[in-house]
C-alpha cells in the first residue's frame, strides 16, 4: 500500500470518530497525476448527495497539461464508491450537528486507488491547545530521560 498524499492537519483540526475506505471514480490520465504527482488533500471534503458520496474541493492536474483534453477540469467533484448499507449509515450519521466527512489520504491498494476518510468533529481552540501542550511536556519528558541514561 503506498501512500499518496496524507491530511496531516485533519487529526488537529478534528476528533475523528470513524474511518471509511472508499474507491474513486477517475479519468485514465488522473490516476497517472495522483500516482506521480499526488494531491493536496487540504480543504477538500466529502459531500452526499441524492444517496452518492462525491469528494469535492480536490485539485488533480493533468497528467501531461500540453496534451490534455479542453473538456479535462482539475476540479470537478469525483464519485466515491461504497456499498449501499455504509453509505446509508453515513447519511443517518451525518446528519447529527457538527459531523462531517473529512479526507485523510489518498493510497493505492490493489492497484486501485482508495480514499480514506473519517466522520469528524471538529476541534475548539483550547481543545487544540490542549493537545499542543500535552505534547510539548511528553517531548520533554522523553528528553530528560533520555539525557538521564
Amino acid at each position: 500500500m503506498k501512500v499518496l498524499a496524507e491530511n496531516k492537519k485533519a487529526y488537529f483540526n478534528y476528533e475523528i470518530l470513524e474511518k471509511f475506505e472508499a474507491g474513486l471514480v477517475l479519468n485514465g490520465q488522473e490516476v497517472k497525476s495522483l500516482k506521480t504527482r499526488g494531491v493536496n488533500l487540504m480543504g477538500n471534503y466529502v459531500v452526499i448527495n441524492d444517496e452518492e458520496l462525491f469528494w469535492v474541493g480536490a485539485t488533480i492536474p493533468p497528467y501531461q497539461p500540453k496534451n490534455a483534453p479542453g473538456s479535462y477540469e482539475a476540479e470537478r467533484s469525483r464519485k466515491l464508491l461504497l456499498e449501499k448499507s455504509e453509505i446509508r449509515r453515513l447519511i443517518g450519521k451525518s446528519k447529527e450537528r457538527g459531523l462531517t466527512l473529512v479526507p485523510l489520504r489518498v493510497y493505492t491498494r490493489n492497484a486501485k486507488i482508495k480514499l480514506e476518510f473519517g466522520l469528524a468533529r471538529g476541534r475548539k481552540k483550547a481543545d487544540k491547545r490542549e493537545r499542543i501542550k500535552k505534547r510539548e511536556t511528553e517531548r520533554e519528558i522523553r528528553r530528560a530521560l533520555k539525557n538521564n541514561v
